[in-house]
């Protein structure tokens, strides 16, 4: 039986990935769709909020939000006090403190909650963490280089307070690292670079250790132009490992191996979402935010050039 599912939020990446994947799932039954600016949803109602689409369509058990991080919280409580089952992209919030408590309310509710981070979800992420395991690691370089204008055309809110910036693509390597390394990685000290005009950092140097002292340093850009690189090399004693095209790709000594289908990962994150509402359960990690949360608290701001679209 496919269960019926609504959409909150139809941006960018609800377009460009989760609208393939649902049509892709043989779980979910897209039946509507809620959305601020109006823009519609081929063959799904289209409503403005989420109240209007539950008064349409009482039948939706599930939805997933993909509306900006700001405001959102408001949402997802809405979502889990109608008793449906809620799943986020990512990231889960704006701040540490409005998600803390969404699990326990969805567990009072007996709903499933999950808090995607799709990047987990990439073909050889699985791969690095179990070739990984057994190895001693003595350092990690992370590089997650990309062209904003690319990746988030004119979206303003990305720049905005609570909206990340850099740290939106950012959260994508924090959730690699974070399921792939042996020992729970934190922030020692960070840099961020604020253009004049915008209110959250357009590139971001982190210093991070683990338990053992192992070095991590992390990059990341929003302004780069020609290839996008989003990579994590993992020095061990057995040589190194190098996790590219967002985890992709795993190349160890030569050997590699490639994801050819871009929304895989998404289709990874439905097969999730329906185990979970068949369990009726919580997946909600908080250790990819912690870690920005951190480099917010701990980083120096850096001020750089005005940023115009």
């Amino acid at each position: 039986m496919t269960i019926k599912l609504g959409i909150v939020g139809v941006g960018k990446i609800a377009r460009d990935q989760h609208l393939p994947a649902i049509a892709a799932s043989p779980d979910f039954q897209l039946v509507a769709a809620a959305s601020k600016s109006g823009q519609p949803v081929d063959g799904v109602p289209t409503v403005p909020d989420i109240d209007t689409m539950m008064t349409n369509h009482p039948d939706v058990e599930a939805v997933t939000i993909c509306t900006p991080p700001q405001d959102r919280h408001a949402l997802i409580r809405d979502a889990l006090n109608r008793g449906l089952h809620v799943m986020l992209e990512k990231p889960p919030g704006s701040t540490l403190s409005e998600v803390a408590d969404l699990p326990a309310l969805a567990r009072a509710k007996n709903v499933a909650l999950f808090a995607t981070y799709h990047s987990r979800f990439a073909p050889a992420v699985a791969p690095a963490k179990a070739w990984l395991a057994d190895k001693r690691i003595t350092a990690v370089r992370v590089r997650w280089l990309e062209d904003v204008r690319r990746w988030h055309p004119g979206q303003d809110w990305v720049f905005q307070p609570g909206g990340l910036g850099v740290f939106d693509p950012g959260i994508n390597a924090m959730s690699s690292l974070t399921e792939i390394l042996p020992h729970p990685p934190f922030v020692v000290s960070a840099a961020m670079s604020f253009p004049t005009n915008r209110d959250t950092p357009i590139a971001a140097t982190l210093a991070l250790t683990d338990t053992l002292g192992t070095a991590i340093a992390v990059t990341l850009d929003w302004r780069q132009t020609g290839d996008q690189i989003w990579e994590i090399a993992f020095d061990t004693d057995a040589g190194i490992a190098l996790l590219s095209g967002g985890g992709a790709m795993l190349d160890l000594a030569g050997v590699k191996t490639a994801d050819e289908d871009k929304h895989a990962e998404y289709a990874g994150l439905y097969r999730r979402f329906a185990e979970l509402v068949s369990a009726r359960t919580v997946d909600f990690d908080t250790a990819p935010i912690e870690l920005l949360a951190d480099a917010f608290m701990l980083g120096k701001r850096v001020t750089v050039d005005a940023f115009d679209w």
